[in-house]
């Protein structure tokens, strides 16, 4: 049987999935910060029922995605790792884009989550999907059921320059993003470009403005379907390291046709958070979602670079680390009875699984910087100084700059009346370079009794 002939049944059983998650319930385990933009970190699909759930069904007004394209390879990022000889740009696993079922399980992975997205579209809103040759053709079939035929509005062919070709076909050097609509009533500001008119001379039509600049007469219209944009360079001061990085160009453009200041974007498959940076320069809200470490890390060392707000969610469960972290904490009291200055210092880090730390034949330099010096391996790390035992919701967090690592912490705490309680608990998390979490848990009472 041809994949044509499987569709009804790929999208009947993702159907059949996404009524059945809408029951589900969404654990949040960690928030950080308090703002209008959310960067989450967990399953997308569980990330978008909590927003519906949250009162956001109907509320976005432009949603994009750069999902996996069924390339059927893995994606590295570069990292760096601070050791004595300086810092060190290696290799690691961001995503593999592997799918053990074939298209098939692709394509009803990304049916469950499209419906979802539906549900979170204004009437007015719009949502671009951006894939390539791989799978594009069978995506557009599924987004006609979903969104229906008639609200098709363009695909747009994005082409850029890079290297690479092959002796046996044409070097494939674009990608493709199709764009839906919600309704008929759908929200749209399409840009403008140049038109020169044929041998560079006025035509002189009544009621048409004409243009003159160096090359020649033309006209202003509205912007074709196919867009050359470079890629991002490798020395480009936006690169992040992760792979797959799409230009801010592209999403700077995206986002200016379809949304206004003001307005609610997203991307729930948001690697390093190219949409949320784009659409904070140009005054718009964002929400970015994305299930591996490596990416939301990425993403909030490059947003908050940008002073972009935000909050973070995870629905990764705090216990599930993979590293282990020393602290020492101490207080002293304050002249003011309801204040205690607390302490935080990180000690010692150790990998749980220490032995094959990087994919990248680099492994052995890592291992060894990090045995120079454990703590060269952590990129953020934040204190929670009254944790309920659920939700993570760190007080303070500290990003490796060029200066470093800040590895000591002074707060001014709460004191629940002049004392801590018995059971009152502090929690100390980590996330290295490579995506590992520490997470260390401290009795009150034994520090503050």
């Amino acid at each position: 049987m041809g994949l044509i002939c499987e569709l009804p049944k790929v999208i009947w059983e993702a159907k059949k999935e996404y009524e059945e998650l809408k029951s589900k319930a969404f654990t949040l385990k960690e928030q950080y910060g308090s703002s209008d933009n959310i960067l989450a970190l967990g399953d997308n699909a569980a990330f978008m029922k909590h927003l519906i759930d949250d009162g956001m069904e109907g509320k976005i007004q432009q949603i994009y995605i750069d999902p996996p394209f069924f390339s059927k390879a893995s994606y590295d990022a570069v990292i760096k790792v601070h050791g004595a000889d300086g810092e060190m740009a290696v290799k690691h696993r961001a995503y593999e884009d592997v799918w053990k079922e074939g298209m098939a399980e692709y394509l009803k992975m990304l049916a469950i989550r499209l419906m979802l997205m539906r549900d979170l579209l204004s009437r007015e809103g719009t949502i671009w999907v951006h894939l390539d040759w791989h799978g594009v053709h069978y995506v557009k079939i599924i987004m006609d059921e979903i969104f229906g035929e008639k609200n098709f509005i363009n695909e747009i062919i994005w082409t850029y320059k890079s290297g690479g070709s092959s002796k046996r076909h044409f070097a494939r050097k674009h990608d493709t993003i199709l764009v839906y609509a919600k309704s008929d009533k759908y929200y749209i500001n399409l840009p403008k470009e140049k038109s020169y008119n044929r041998g560079l001379k006025p035509y002189r039509f009544k009621g048409v403005e004409e243009f003159q600049d160096e090359t020649g007469w033309y006209t202003m219209v509205n912007m074709k379907d196919v867009w050359s944009i470079d890629m991002v360079g490798r020395t480009s001061a936006e690169r992040t390291g992760y792979a797959t990085q799409k230009p801010e160009a592209l999403l700077e453009r995206i986002v200016e046709a379809g949304s206004r200041e003001g307005d609610i974007c997203a991307d729930f498959f948001c690697g390093s958070a190219t949409l949320g940076a784009a659409a904070g320069k140009l005054g718009r809200r964002w929400i970015c979602c994305d299930n591996g470490m490596l990416a939301v890390a990425a993403a909030m060392k490059r947003l908050s670079r940008q002073g972009l707000g935000m909050k973070v969610m995870t629905g990764m469960a705090s216990d599930e680390n993979s590293a282990v972290i020393v602290t020492d904490t101490y207080c002293a009291p304050t002249l003011f009875n309801d204040k205690i200055n607390l302490t935080v210092e990180l000690k010692e880090y150790a990998l749980k699984n220490g032995k094959e730390i990087c994919q990248d034949k680099s492994h052995k330099t890592v291992a060894k910087a990090a045995e120079e010096n454990p703590l060269a391996l952590i990129d953020f790390w934040s204190i929670d100084t009254d944790w309920d035992g659920r939700v993570f919701r760190p007080d303070a967090g500290f990003y490796r700059d060029r200066k470093g690592l800040c590895t000591r912490a002074e707060l001014e705490v709460e004191a629940d009346g002049g004392r801590f309680a018995e059971n009152r608990k502090i929690a100390v998390r980590t996330v290295d370079v490579l995506g590992n979490i520490g997470f260390d848990i401290i009795d009150g009472g034994k520090i503050f009794g």
